[in-house]
């Protein structure tokens, strides 16, 4: 029987899946299946497709919702039985938000890397405790089948000691308070397919990645090294997002406890699920939406998130000594045109020059000949990254 690499990425209300091929040598990028549950804890629905992207799964699981991500994951495994051409999962791959600074590579789970995984808990309260959730659940379901934690903050940890720091008191930044940054394992597949995209050794030169989606921010990079990037001590700093704020001066939040009456929990609310986009138009956190819309307020909603990009790139761009490509990635990154020619036509200063028929189009090359910056548009692969760590980390390559 064949065997396979499943990936997970648990969140509070979904479980996002794919499934890999495991043979001899290199883990191939596209996984046979993918696709993902949602609705957890409410109206849990399953979808999936092949990588060819036919769809092959639109059903609503029985669950009865009380231990939501270990039913879910039963539910799921019984279905790759039937749809998996008889593979075994022979290891599973889980994305998990925070490594902290102990964690800079992928590790293999037992009880106690498990445990220490738990301790990190309060550095991403709202992600870690559901990463643990299908860590654990998939250790009852799958007993004695390896699994590896891919941490969305080790690609960073390697950054100059100057790029991690916040001018806080040593007593605090001693107890772990530092610029962590996140979408780790996105820069990852980035940076290792550069070669491919880059010529002129530009692919080991000065390279911003701009992963832009819901959650959405960006990384500097140098020799396909991370030097600098948007996020910090959480997935809140930075640019401005679907939901989230991005960086706010931290007076404000000062004010709001303080003439607002607004407590932690009430802030937490604001800044993670009220701002961003859909704060500033007041009508949706989708850019889809408001790229159509013909209102003021999502007008100006679509001009802040641009205008924090390039305001973003103009510091990234000086942390590493200028800029020699702009990488556009994730969901708005790859597919919203309108937002990539609104960031170029901005950074004009810095020999950037947008082929419009390109851009219109989604190609991956979207700069003129001409253009001093080479600026593509690609595809990002999480899941391929996680099933490469976990097929080294259990010995398949």
């Amino acid at each position: 029987m064949a065997d396979a690499i499943l990936t997970l990425n648990a969140g509070s209300s979904s479980i996002k899946f794919a499934l890999f091929d495991r043979g001899v040598g290199e883990i191939p990028e596209q996984p046979r299946l993918l696709g993902q549950i949602d609705g957890l804890g409410a109206r849990p629905h399953l979808s999936a497709r092949e990588a060819s992207g036919r769809a092959v799964a639109d059903v609503d699981p029985p669950l009865a919702g009380a231990a939501p991500h270990r039913e879910a994951l039963s539910f799921l495994l019984d279905w790759l039985d039937q749809h998996a051409g008889g593979r075994r999962i022979g290891g599973v791959g889980h994305r998990v938000v925070h490594g902290g600074e102990k964690f800079a590579r992928p590790i293999r789970l037992d009880p106690v890397s498990i445990d220490l995984l738990r301790d990190l808990v309060p550095l991403a309260p709202l992600h870690q405790p559901h990463n643990l959730a299908g860590i654990e659940a998939m250790a009852a379901a799958l007993p004695g089948v390896p699994q590896v934690a891919c941490f969305d903050t080790a690609f960073h940890r390697d950054q100059p000691e100057l790029a991690q720091r916040f001018a806080l008191p040593r007593r605090i930044t001693e107890q772990g308070v530092r610029r962590y940054g996140f979408h780790g394992l996105s820069y990852e597949f980035i940076a290792a397919t550069l070669p491919r995209h880059l010529a002129d050794g530009r692919a080991e030169g000065r390279v911003i990645v701009a992963h832009l989606g819901n959650g959405a921010s960006m990384c500097a990079m140098a020799g396909r090294r991370s030097m600098a990037t948007t996020m910090g001590f959480t997935a809140l700093d930075g640019l401005m997002m679907g939901t989230r704020s991005g960086a706010v001066d931290p007076g404000v939040l000062l004010y709001l406890m303080d003439y607002r009456n607004m407590d932690a929990r009430a802030l937490e609310r604001l800044l993670y699920k009220e701002s961003g986009l859909l704060g500033v138009s007041g009508i949706s956190q989708d850019m889809r939406e408001l790229l159509a819309s013909a209102q003021p307020a999502a007008r100006e909603a679509v001009d802040l998130f641009c205008y924090r990009i390039v305001r973003e790139i103009g510091s990234l761009a000086a942390a590493i000594g200028g800029l020699d490509a702009l990488v556009f990635t994730g969901g708005i990154g790859e597919h919203a045109a309108p937002v990539r020619r609104q960031v170029c036509a901005a950074l004009g200063w810095l020999g950037i020059v947008l082929d419009q028929a390109a851009n219109a189009a989604h190609a991956r090359r979207v700069a003129t000949a001409d253009s001093r910056v080479e600026v593509l548009a690609l595809p990002t692969n999480e899941e391929w990254i996680i099933a490469r760590h976990t097929a080294a980390m259990i010995g398949t390559i």
